[in-house]
């Protein structure tokens, strides 16, 4: 595989993730339903849980699925390209890490996105399932206890690189890079929700639930 090959091969697979995850569901499932356009209440966070605040619990869902799926799907349709020689094993983990690029940083919203939660989940499902389902569970587990969307985001981005380096083994190259790419999720995860760091610190953040003025 030549040099050109490999490193044409790679943007390509950044790029067709990053144009996926460009995608907003939010604003999407929002048009199409009628409802304000999430970037113009609570946060202002195109998400599922500003969704929420909406009052439209049937939105938040379907917004949450849409943006896990594209996630999903940047993978799947990488690793397929991988079966059929079309792209190198690299391109697998970096289509996934385009795709929640798009999500935080998407195209067709003037680079003003969400802060990728469902879309890091759908990339680690199609990675690793076991580590998609233990990150979900600590996600589930603290948001139940806490109420607070952004807390059990938080915790779950911290453990998500540790479950997969404790749980996989690194020793091979594409691993590694499975690896690197998911402790990067996570530090833009964390550097997303530098806000809602703040406000947890000064008791401010508002609860799942509840609706800002």
């Amino acid at each position: 595989m030549s040099e050109f090959f490999f490193a044409g091969s790679i943007i390509l697979a950044l790029a067709a993730g990053y144009l996926m995850g460009s995608v907003s569901f939010a604003v999407v499932v929002s048009r199409i339903m009628g409802l304000r356009d999430p970037r113009s209440f609570g946060s202002g966070n195109p998400g599922a849980t500003n969704v929420l605040r909406g009052g439209n619990k049937l939105a938040a869902v379907l917004t949450l699925l849409g943006d896990a799926a594209k996630g999903w799907l940047a993978v799947v349709l990488a690793a397929w390209a991988i079966s059929r020689g079309w792209l190198p094993d690299a391109a697998l983990p970096l289509a996934g890490l385009g795709a929640f690029l798009g999500h935080l940083y998407p195209v067709f919203l003037g680079f003003r996105g969400g802060k990728g939660v469902a879309t890091a989940l759908g990339v680690l499902l199609a990675l690793q399932p076991w580590l998609a389902l233990a990150t979900a569970l600590t996600w589930a587990i603290v948001a139940a206890v806490t109420r607070y969307s952004s807390l059990a985001a938080i915790i779950a981005a911290i453990f998500a690189p540790l479950y997969y380096i404790l749980g996989g083994n690194v020793a091979w190259r594409l691993d590694t890079l499975v690896a690197s790419v998911i402790v990067a999720i996570s530090v833009l995860l964390l550097a997303r929700h530098h806000e809602n760091i703040a406000r947890l610190l000064a008791g401010k953040e508002s609860r799942i639930g509840a609706k800002k003025k």
